[in-house]
């Protein structure tokens, strides 16, 4: 195990007296306002954590808080790490790793990202059953962790079906619709040409975005179940020229906020 992750991880654990949680959350682009909602009981800066990477991109808070919801305590991570800001792989994916060791066995992923389905509208979710990873570094390249994950995981069922499951009776309850789709990871920070968009929805994508997929891949490694949703917060028309904007990403994020609130509330009130 690297030391930098076992540092970091017995630094987290010092600040709250060892305990360990088993829910974990992480806050796509625009979605920060989430731990306005939650009852904080520890709120550690990034800069603050031995080796852990900061944020740069707007819309991520750079933090970890320890929270509870309903009575179910949880980490959130407030902001992420992208390939796209310069960071490598393992410096992505370290936080998932760092969780693991923190206790975590569920984690819910969010993310913002631009719909490809037609069914999709402006402000929809989209629980995510699957995702393609084909144009993205896998972050298990390179010499394998024995002591987080076999060396060629499953990832057969790398959105756990009974969270999937969860998800929509929670949505039903609430009246909150949901869609369900194919996440389509890449780099970024470029937003997608209209030829490969077109190549996305060809090759099975309803929803794309810069993030997620290779926190999925090592949270599967590390045998967590994963939960995921997407944002719809822009819709790709193949024949409109109208730029999309980080800008555009981060108010419809916002709009949706009581919506996103309501939904993870009662779903993670809800978790075993």
């Amino acid at each position: 195990m690297s030391n930098k992750i076992k540092t970091a991880a017995e630094y987290i654990l010092q600040q709250v007296n060892q305990e360990r949680v088993s829910i974990g959350l992480i806050l796509g682009s625009g979605l920060a306002g989430f731990a306005n909602h939650v009852e904080v009981l520890k709120e550690i800066s990034y800069s603050d954590i031995p080796n852990f990477p900061m944020s740069t991109v707007v819309g991520h808070k750079s933090k970890l808080i320890l929270a509870q919801i309903q009575g179910k305590k949880l980490w959130i991570l407030a902001g992420r790490f992208h390939y796209y800001e310069g960071y490598d792989t393992q410096d992505v994916v370290m936080p998932i790793r760092v969780l693991k060791l923190l206790g975590v066995e569920t984690l819910c992923l969010t993310n913002a990202a631009g719909g490809l389905n037609p069914n999709f509208k402006q402000g929809d979710f989209m629980v995510i059953k699957d995702h393609v990873s084909l144009f993205v570094p896998n972050p298990l390249i390179g010499r394998n962790d024995d002591s987080f994950g076999t060396r060629f995981p499953d990832m057969s069922n790398a959105y756990d079906k009974n969270l999937q499951h969860l998800l929509h009776q929670t949505a039903q309850s609430l009246n909150i619709s949901l869609q369900t789709g194919v996440y389509f990871g890449l780099s970024g920070p470029t937003y997608e040409t209209q030829a490969e968009c077109h190549l996305i929805k060809i090759l099975g994508g309803d929803a794309v975005g810069m993030s997620t997929v290779m926190e999925c891949i090592v949270a599967n490694h590390c045998g967590m179940k994963v939960a995921g949703v997407s944002v719809i917060t822009n819709i790709i028309n193949f024949n409109s020229t109208v730029e999309t904007t980080h800008t555009e990403v981060l108010e419809v994020a916002n709009q949706i906020e009581p919506k996103m609130v309501s939904l993870f509330t009662h779903f993670i009130s809800r978790l075993v």
